[in-house]
């Protein structure tokens, strides 16, 4: 997907979460964030949405911590979460395509990271506050695109468990298959071991456990929103990341 596309995604999923959250109202229990309600979704989201935003609008080139969200609540906070909504669409649409800020994983350009890392968060943010209107994940899942999808498992295997901080470990060397069943070339192999994942796209070969299914479903399923759908071998392996893939 081009940049152009993900910030068309982060546009319409931003204006989609504020609007179920409206709905739902503040005090609404977020059910797939079960520790959460609404407030506290609008809360996380709208700074995270900030920080990103601070990066490409300063091309400031090192990590620094999110700031502190404001004490608001109820119309405020949701007027506050659409105008920090609002200013990352209009910053990443018109920011230069050779920016250097700073980024947390390898991407084309910085550019492409953010608009790719702020559109797959708020897509999953607004199933959260779709959950807290009384929709499920499953319902929602037909409203992504493929590619979309495809690209959130891409960006969530080979981007975030990556990383060192990934938790997703086995004693001795084991192999996870992860295969989208409506799109070619959506086959990653994740190879497990004491050290971080190393994720291969459509290497096929021998795997201890698969799980399989239509790409929002595992899009959403990978980002524990939703159960794992078909696994075949050792469902151990399903177990393990759906206990200890949060990011």
């Amino acid at each position: 997907m081009e940049t152009a596309e993900f910030i068309r995604a982060l546009d319409r999923e931003g204006r989609s979460l504020a609007s179920a959250a409206a709905e739902a109202g503040p005090g609404a229990k977020v059910v797939t964030c079960p520790d959460w309600q609404v407030r506290d979704l609008l809360r996380h989201t709208g700074t995270v949405h900030r920080w990103a935003t601070s990066f490409v609008a300063e091309g400031h080139p090192s990590f620094r911590p999110p700031t502190e969200p404001p004490d608001l609540d109820g119309d405020a906070l949701l007027a506050w979460f659409r105008e920090g909504h609002r200013r990352l669409v209009d910053t990443l649409s018109a920011a230069s395509p050779d920016v250097r800020c700073f980024h947390f994983f390898s991407a084309p350009s910085p550019l492409a990271f953010w608009a790719r890392r702020q559109a797959h968060e708020t897509a999953v943010h607004r199933v959260d506050a779709e959950s807290a209107r009384g929709r499920t994940p499953e319902e929602i899942a037909g409203e992504f695109a493929v590619d979309f999808a495809a690209d959130g498992i891409d960006e969530l295997l080979r981007g975030f468990h990556a990383r060192a901080r990934s938790r997703v470990r086995t004693e001795e060397p084991r192999v996870l298959r992860v295969r989208a069943t409506d799109t070619a070339d959506a086959v990653w192999t994740v190879r497990l071991s004491p050290e971080p994942p190393m994720t291969e796209r459509n290497a096929e070969g021998a795997a201890d456990c698969e799980v399989s299914g239509p790409a929002a479903l595992l899009y959403l399923s990978l980002w524990n929103r939703l159960p794992l759908p078909s696994a075949t071998g050792d469902a151990a392996l399903a177990t393990l990341w759906q206990e200890t893939s949060a990011i």
